[in-house]
């Protein structure tokens, strides 16, 4: 069984939604990163390269990127967005990876 730990920025980027978003993101987080966090499914997968995780989770319209240290079990939430189409939001904010 996985931790799961929360960076600041993934804190921010959750109080931003509102309160029933939140408990779904949550509730979504919950369910699939405390066991297997690293096995791919439709709603897990390992990303390229980039600067805010390794680890993309879909939980519904939202986005939970993540990552996963195996040695002491822990997720590391990074970050949290809402995807509209191929856009991307970060609290409000357009932003890439």
């Amino acid at each position: 069984m996985f931790a799961i730990e929360f960076t600041s920025e993934a804190e921010a980027d959750l109080a931003w939604f509102k309160k029933q978003e939140r408990n779904i993101i949550l509730d979504g987080i919950e369910e699939n990163l405390r066991h297997e966090p690293t096995v791919v499914t439709r709603n897990r997968k390992h990303l390229r390269p980039n600067q805010t995780a390794q680890w993309e989770l879909r939980v519904d319209k939202y986005r939970v990127f993540y990552d996963v240290t195996d040695v002491v079990l822990i997720v590391s939430v990074e970050a949290v967005g809402l995807k509209i189409g191929n856009q991307l939001y970060f609290r409000g904010e357009e932003r890439g990876l």
